[in-house]
């Protein structure tokens, strides 16, 4: 019996140790002392650019979603094509259409001034998404930090693992559960579409082959998307507040203002309904699940302690 509890007592001790490891692997202040001014640096660059241009903070959250949802978050989106793989910036969700790498590598060159091979790329990232979204009057939350840089990336994982425009609701449903996200969670982080822009190519099909679209909208809209041509034309996610993070966006899909077809099948009578009513008419609610959600995004697969590296460079491996 004393084996017993001796074996037992030591499972219990290695289950904490284990639990404790898990949870300490980010930390919000895991730069406190070997890199200090790390937060005012990036949220200084990532003022600067979106003042630049309001659209750059709606690409920069992008970058930071399309990067973890891709073998979580790990920079692996940063690195450009190499003779040994083929990274994720020419895969489908991201070509032609990702941007900010140049933000991104403006912050690194002055990290690596301060604080030579400390910040890794993925915390650069994850840090730049939040600071974005509270620039364009979203809120805030505590972004843990910790994370490494992969040293490969996989542009058929980014092919598969990233949410098409394109996705019925339960496509939906299922890409955002496979990252552990419930579907409240999928209706909360869907709101980062209300600010940014999308090419014309990707809600073409909407605006001419279906009927769940407001008309006068549909109209305007047609009129910078033409039936052929113009692929690269852009329009605001958020036809009301395209620059403004609120909750604009879950009003529009009420009025059936969805820019994508995988946006307005969040309200076309079907179980994310109530939930994007709840949305259009509680912005406070909102805001705080986004932020939470956002959290739990960023804690998707972590590269943690000897794991990955901290490049030198957020486009190449060391």
């Amino acid at each position: 019996m004393a084996n017993f509890y001796y074996s037992f007592g030591l499972c219990l001790v290695l289950f904490s140790l284990l639990i404790g490891i898990a949870s300490a692997q980010l930390s919000s202040n895991f730069y406190d002392s070997s890199c200090p001014s790390v937060l005012s640096t990036i949220q200084s660059e990532v003022k600067t650019a979106v003042s630049n241009e309001a659209r750059m903070g709606a690409s920069l959250l992008r970058l930071h979603f399309h990067d973890c949802f891709v073998n979580g978050c790990d920079g692996s989106i940063l690195l450009d094509d190499t003779a040994n793989f083929t990274g994720e910036k020419n895969a489908g969700p991201n070509a032609n259409s990702v941007r900010g790498f140049d933000v991104i590598d403006t912050i690194k060159t002055k990290l690596e001034g301060s604080c030579p091979g400390v910040v890794s790329c993925a915390d650069i990232l994850a840090v730049a998404a939040r600071d974005s979204v509270v620039q364009l009057g979203g809120p805030t939350w505590t972004v843990r930090l910790g994370r490494r840089d992969s040293t490969t990336a996989s542009q058929s994982a980014a092919n598969s693992n990233i949410p098409a425009p394109t996705l019925n609701l339960s496509g939906l449903i299922t890409s955002f559960s496979n990252k552990g996200f419930t579907t409240k969670e999928l209706v909360a982080l869907s709101g980062s579409h209300t600010i940014g822009q999308a090419r014309c190519t990707t809600f073409r099909a909407r605006l001419y082959n279906e009927a769940n679209i407001d008309s006068s909208f549909a109209t305007s809209t047609k009129a910078n998307c033409p039936s052929s041509g113009g692929d690269n034309n852009l329009s605001p996610l958020d036809v009301t507040s395209p620059t403004t993070f609120d909750n604009a966006y879950f009003k529009n899909l009420v009025s059936k203002k969805g820019l994508l077809h995988s946006d307005q099948q969040l309200f076309s009578g079907g179980s994310t309904d109530s939930q994007v009513s709840a949305y259009s008419s509680n912005p406070g609610s909102f805001k705080t699940d986004f932020a939470n959600a956002m959290v739990k995004m960023g804690n998707l697969s972590p590269l943690t302690g000897s794991q990955g590296q901290i490049r030198k460079n957020c486009r190449k491996v060391n």
